[in-house]
């Protein structure tokens, strides 16, 4: 299958949206933006213009076809994290209990840390038990920035 990608600047920098016809595989911070694809998918069209809509303080939910690549007990993780409300957190504690096993906080958080698909699939939304922000793929400081950015944009609402 045919891999397509398109690129999106954020107030967190470019963004890469990467997927096939049949959903977006991955939504990742870049430091450099390669050349897009041309003829993209209505998917990738669609994840960009709600990504926009997301940063302007728009839209709290998303409805894409997604593709993520995971084993069951990831995809399982990652259904979990998208019952988290916009402007809420959850502790990975809270995460492991919700997947059925409260001694699995790692498993989760590794699971969690495997979510190729930022913002969409909330990941950034998990917390350490005493609230603390931990591990983001694009770092920390975007983490609080989204955390802040979705109470400011429920606040608004």
């Amino acid at each position: 299958m045919k891999n397509y990608r398109t690129y999106l600047e954020s107030p967190l920098g470019a963004i890469e949206i990467v997927g096939e016809m049949s959903g977006v595989r991955s939504i990742s911070f870049v430091e450099q933006v390669a050349v897009p694809s041309e003829d993209l998918p209505d998917c990738l069209k669609e994840c960009r213009e709600q990504l926009e809509e997301y940063f302007a303080g728009a839209r709290t939910v998303f409805s894409l076809k997604l593709s993520p690549e995971g084993t069951a007990f990831q995809r399982l993780v990652w259904e979990k994290l998208l019952e988290i409300p916009c402007g809420e957190t959850r502790s990975y504690r809270e995460l492991a209990v919700a997947v059925g096993n409260h001694q699995a906080v790692r498993a989760v958080g590794r699971a969690n840390g495997a979510n190729g698909l930022n913002i969409v699939i909330p990941c950034h939304r998990v917390v350490g038990s005493d609230g603390s922000l931990t591990g983001y793929e694009g770092g920390l400081w975007r983490k609080e920035w989204l955390l802040n950015h979705e109470r400011c944009s429920i606040s608004r609402k």
